[in-house]
């Protein structure tokens, strides 16, 4: 199944880095059923330890706050392995790493979930950087894939969050407060 918006997003059950403090604790498996009820940003990024990919899975974990009092969860994956997530998670900012992450990181090593939601650089190996709002039903509500050396933009994401979840019409740049579209 290759994830469409408006339809059931695929279905996954990776390991991840949730709750671990060491590595015999590691690969504990998140699926998207563990977040039936709740809204999902769930995102892709090309590699651990490289340099767009900190900048944007940091902004994201500073946002947090913001984020869970509308009902959503954050959950991060990569092609990588789930102990390249581990060793990441654990290296300070000043070497490159994202010591502080508040949502789990997920390990796609076989691939299938990029895959599925049409991510997957086949040349590569490694994941698009792609981006799924999935609501508290599994559908797939939002949908987008940018160049890997363009970091996506949160303030954006939380907008597209607030606007699917209006339920209503939102015009070109709606925001929180604004009215939404009124037809008939």
């Amino acid at each position: 199944m290759l994830a469409k918006v408006g339809q059931p997003a695929p279905t996954f059950k990776l390991p991840s880095t949730k709750g671990a403090t060491s590595a015999k604790d590691l690969g504990k498996p998140i699926s998207l059923s563990d977040y039936k009820g709740k809204w999902l940003i769930f995102f892709f990024y090309p590699l651990d330890f490289t340099f767009v990919c900190p900048t944007e899975i940091l902004a994201l974990s500073d946002r947090l706050a913001e984020i869970t009092p509308l009902g959503a969860e954050v959950l991060g994956a990569s092609t990588d392995s789930v102990h390249s997530h581990f060793a990441w998670i654990n290296t300070p900012l000043e070497k490159n790493g994202i010591a502080g992450l508040k949502f789990p990181l997920v390990a796609d090593f076989t691939k299938e979930t990029a895959r599925a939601y049409g991510v997957l650089n086949e040349e590569t190996g490694a994941a698009q950087r792609g981006l799924f709002i999935i609501d508290p039903d599994g559908v797939l509500k939002y949908a987008t894939v940018t160049d890997n050396n363009v970091g996506r933009s949160v303030e954006e994401t939380l907008r597209v969050l607030q606007a699917l979840q209006t339920g209503g019409l939102c015009p070109a740049e709606w925001t929180p407060g604004k009215e939404l579209l009124k037809v008939g």
